[in-house]
């Protein structure tokens, strides 16, 4: 996708987001929410949507990828780095740009940020591509961090102990992630990714060591951003309870049935309580997704492209 347009947006708190176009100047717009939180947003992003015609913006969220200041330094403040602070800043962007309403995409934690925009701001968006659907709730919370252990004993074990075997362990490693000596958070780091890594290793698609591959900054900041994030659970409510919010818009949710960190009821239960919504479930897909899955978000952009 060629790119049109980049930058840096100031959008208070002393952050700046990186943002860029790309596709075609006068197409559709659309932007796309990356996961994590706190990936940020890769080259490969840009053609998610390349099935159909958009002209898509992409940006890294607050404290991650080329966005200032990085999270990895922990002189980076996070109580501006929260679900309230995305929003409007999704909005601020989408002024900056002179967008009136785009469809907005979202990949993991991006749902989240989707749905959450979305429920705030029905009257910006025309459509909704949800993939990969974690809504961040306590149930799915203690699923992930928690409840998985059921089927990985061992690393479980390791994960919890580095924290010091607490009641919540989403805590205790958001509390290390400020800790003032690199070499702690980096141990940290390393043990959240390795059990981030461990529950998506049975899936026979998508890079392996997708977390633990990252280089050590990058790592730092994804860790730290999303322990303080899901410490937090999400900086949401009820998602679901408030599907009634979206009433009128019409979205494509696509969700892998082997999909073990985030399992697929809540996708369903989204789906249940949004009638303008179509459920995909791809049964040979987890979370990093597979050809089929591919091919279900190409059937929706084609699907929502004029």
């Amino acid at each position: 996708m060629d790119l049109l347009d980049h930058g840096l947006l100031d959008v208070g708190d002393g952050n700046r987001l990186y943002w860029e176009v790309v596709g075609e100047p006068d197409a559709k717009p659309a932007v796309y929410l990356h996961g994590g939180p706190g990936s940020g947003c890769s080259v490969g992003a840009r053609k998610v949507l390349s099935a159909g015609n958009y002209k898509t913006v992409l940006f890294d969220q607050r404290g991650c990828g080329r966005s200032t200041p990085n999270a990895s330094d922990p002189a980076t403040d996070l109580s501006v780095n929260t679900t309230d602070h995305l929003i409007a800043d999704v909005e601020r962007l989408r002024e900056h740009l002179g967008i009136e309403k785009w469809l907005v995409f979202g990949g993991s934690w991006g749902v989240t940020l989707a749905v959450a925009y979305a429920q705030r701001h029905p009257d910006r968006v025309s459509e909704l591509i949800l993939v990969a659907v974690s809504l961040s709730s306590q149930r799915e919370l203690d699923w992930l961090y928690r409840g998985a252990s059921r089927f990985f004993p061992e690393a479980w074990a390791r994960f919890s102990a580095h924290a010091g075997d607490p009641p919540d362990v989403v805590r205790a490693y958001a509390d290390l992630m400020e800790h003032p000596d690199r070499a702690v958070r980096e141990r940290a780091a390393i043990e959240w990714s390795r059990w981030e890594d461990t529950v998506l290793s049975l899936e026979n698609f998508g890079k392996q060591g997708s977390w633990t591959g990252r280089p050590s900054d990058e790592m730092l900041a994804l860790v730290r951003i999303c322990a303080h994030y899901y410490a937090n659970h999400g900086f949401v409510g009820d998602l679901v309870g408030d599907a009634h919010r979206l009433t009128g818009i019409p979205g494509e949710i696509i969700h892998g049935r082997r999909d073990l960190s985030c399992p697929p009821d809540t996708a369903w239960r989204l789906a249940e309580a949004w009638p303008d919504a179509t459920l995909t479930v791809v049964d040979d897909s987890g979370h990093k997704g597979s050809p089929a899955f591919v091919a279900a978000i190409e059937a929706a952009a084609r699907r929502f492209s004029p």
